[in-house]
């Protein structure tokens, strides 16, 4: 049975977790298959709440067999912390396989990221401070560490010393910093590669086997399409390898491109993002706190998972999520939050930009004509009445409905799903996706 990717569709944060969630009752595998604990999911079941970083969201279903893929940059401290603060509140992980291939995120990564950052200064990109960049730094140019390396302590000490000398130059000579402790680090991580043996295993054997018994895989994104490498808003990008689009994922896991059937991309009802950048729908004073603040005393505003800092909102801009439809080969699109939207008069959506006067549908790759790209607004009606009971598309309010349907006709794409809320229920299932 083919695979089934879900990508986030713009910046990230869009909800990825709470649909994979949604969707992994239907999958025998839930893969994950890019980016580090720069990521993060909320997840709300009827176990409760749950951050996650690196844990696929299926480990909630005993049944199911949980991937962290190749593409994945792993660090073991907080997967095993993770590990560990799940089966405190009584979920089994033992159904959870890591990829023997797989990254290792380093102290010296973390340590760069944040010297690094601090460097910058007024023009730092907005990392997360997790190391996660400098590791995929590492890994293209091939003197990373894996978590295969871990297993054996001559094969992590031969390692170490191919290239601690080299981390400790950069960190002492470029950055002025301390350098790291050798001894120090080669024992710990000694320590984790041992504990961690146990879910360690040949996870693209696992991926294959799954879909040539014709079971559904599905596919985890991490981070946002328009974070990308390639096709985001670069510099303020992702520095993840594989891309975190779709076309990534069969390169996270280990398998080929027909392998896959279809790709479903999040967005929320309107825009978020966290960190610096162009945000061409950027809205600022009381509708943009109304829409972060939206939920925040049940812990659910728009407030970053991993790093708690406030996301930056905007109106959905359909210039830049048409071109993510396009460069990931969406089939379907999640529509998130839209109970957010519930009780105000009017909505607007970003059908164009005007850069210096000239009327623009596509999504520039230049930053600073996306910094002054001034967003063309097509006002629609909102709607007075909640959404987050409904689980019907007819009986949600017909402006929603309208809403909704002109997503769809600027985007070329139909929304299958629509969440009106944080819990696994909250949904409206249009289409089956499976």
């Amino acid at each position: 049975m083919p695979a089934v990717v879900v990508v986030g569709g713009q910046w990230g944060d869009e909800g990825k977790g709470r649909i994979v969630d949604l969707l992994a009752r239907k999958a025998r595998v839930v893969a994950r298959y890019s980016a580090g604990n720069n990521a993060g999911h909320t997840i709300v079941n009827e176990l409760g709440e749950f951050k996650l970083h690196l844990v696929p969201a299926g480990i909630f279903y005993t049944e199911k067999t949980c991937v962290i893929g190749n593409g994945v940059a792993i660090d073991p401290e907080v997967l095993l912390g993770e590990i560990s603060q799940l089966e405190s509140r009584g979920i089994d992980t033992s159904k959870l396989a890591v990829s023997a291939r797989a990254q290792v995120v380093m102290p010296w990564h973390r340590l760069i990221d944040r010297l690094d950052e601090e460097r910058r200064g007024a023009d730092a990109i907005g990392t997360t401070g997790k190391g996660i960049g400098p590791c995929f730094t590492d890994k293209v140019a091939r003197r990373g560490i894996r978590i295969v390396d871990l297993l054996e302590p001559e094969d992590l000490l031969a390692r170490m010393r191919a290239v601690v000398d080299y981390q400790n130059a950069v960190i002492t000579g470029v950055y002025g910093g301390e350098p790291i402790d050798f001894d120090e680090c080669f024992e710990q991580y000694q320590e984790f590669g041992q504990r961690l043996r146990p879910f360690v295993a040949d996870t693209q054997a696992l991926v294959v086997e799954a879909l040539h018994s014709g079971e559904y895989v599905l596919l985890e994104g991490a981070q946002g399409s328009l974070l990308d490498l390639d096709h985001g808003t670069y510099e303020y990008v992702t520095s993840s390898v594989p891309s975190s689009t779709a076309g990534g994922a069969t390169l996270g896991v280990g398998i080929g491109p027909t392998d896959v059937q279809r790709a479903i991309g999040v967005f929320k009802s309107y825009c978020t993002r966290v960190g610096n950048g162009p945000f061409p729908t950027e809205l600022f004073g009381e509708m943009a706190d109304k829409l972060r603040d939206h939920g925040k005393e049940f812990g659910r505003g728009e407030y970053g998972t991993t790093t708690g800092r406030p996301r930056r909102i905007g109106w959905l801009d359909t210039v830049a999520a048409r071109y993510s439809v396009g460069f990931n080969g969406l089939s379907a699109l999640a529509l998130t939050r839209l109970d957010v939207l519930d009780g105000l008069p009017a909505l607007k959506l970003c059908t164009a930009y005007e850069i210096d006067g000239e009327m623009v549908k596509t999504m520039p790759a230049s930053p600073s004509a996306l910094r002054r790209a001034k967003p063309v607004y097509e006002e629609l009606p909102g709607w007075s009445e909640p959404t987050s009971g409904v689980r019907n598309f007819d009986d949600l309010p017909a402006e929603a409905q309208v809403y909704i349907r002109r997503v769809e006709s600027l985007l070329g794409v139909p929304v299958d799903l629509i969440s009106v809320g944080p819990e696994r229920e909250q949904a409206i299932i249009v289409n089956p996706i499976f």
